[in-house]
């Protein structure tokens, strides 16, 4: 007899279909914060310096190397889906941080900061996405690549 869905437990059952339980995935997702934060709180600046660059690169690859390490059976929808959930901590990050991130110079459209907002989070969302999606073909390719040499 098979169980009944809502009886699943779906930690394990995202476990099966990712190759990672969740809550790492959305662990690997926190990995981008750091640098959000730093930029918002203007730490660090826009560019890609010096410290920006393993900001911004280290927690993709450590999506790509524990997506690999753990044989995941759909390497790509791992990896999309950790970027769709870094983008979403990215978008709340940045409303939580607005004011800081424009130093008192809130942008607005029409006298209202509501549609800069929803852009962000738009934005935010998307590129995580983005970002989850070209990650995803790289961890893909090289999944494919291990199973063809072995």
């Amino acid at each position: 007899m098979t169980p009944d869905i809502a009886t699943q437990n779906p930690t394990r059952s995202s476990q099966r279909y990712f190759g990672i339980p969740l809550l790492a995935m959305a662990g690997l997702a926190a990995l981008v914060l750091p640098r959000v934060i730093l930029h918002d709180l203007h730490l660090i600046d826009g560019g890609f310096a010096l410290v920006n660059w393993p900001l911004a690169l280290l927690p993709i690859a450590a999506w790509i190397l524990v997506t690999l390490r753990a044989r995941s059976p759909h390497p790509f929808l791992t990896v999309l889906t950790i970027g769709i959930m870094s983008g979403l901590m990215m978008a709340v990050t940045h409303q939580l941080l607005w004011e800081s991130a424009f130093e008192g110079d809130l942008p607005d459209v029409g006298g209202s900061t509501v549609i800069p907002r929803v852009a962000a989070v738009v934005s935010g969302s998307v590129t995580g996405a983005a970002i989850g999606a070209i990650s995803g073909l790289i961890s893909w390719a090289l999944a494919s690549a291990r199973r063809g040499a072995g």
